[in-house]
């Protein structure tokens, strides 16, 4: 009996860093996708692209609120 491990990639790169008082986080980030699975299981920080760095804790959800920096930087990235 053999078993396979399959990688899914993340359609979304956002994560979060600033929470408010209710745990819930005011924006979510962008991050390289490589570094998110590596930050919840060791709690290494990550690095965004607007130049926050924090550990990633959250998902986000869709709709969540985005970061307006990490928004902007990542628009004007150029895509393959």
């Amino acid at each position: 009996m053999s078993t396979t491990t399959k990688t899914i990639e993340r359609p979304d790169i956002r994560e979060d860093v600033s929470n408010t008082d209710d745990d819930t986080p005011k924006f979510f980030h962008y991050v390289k996708k490589n570094q998110i699975v590596d930050s919840a299981v060791s709690g290494k920080m990550v690095v965004a692209l607007c130049g926050e760095t924090f550990p990633v804790t959250k998902q986000a959800k869709p709709g969540s609120p985005v970061c307006p920096d990490c928004e902007r930087i990542y628009k004007g990235l150029r895509r393959k």
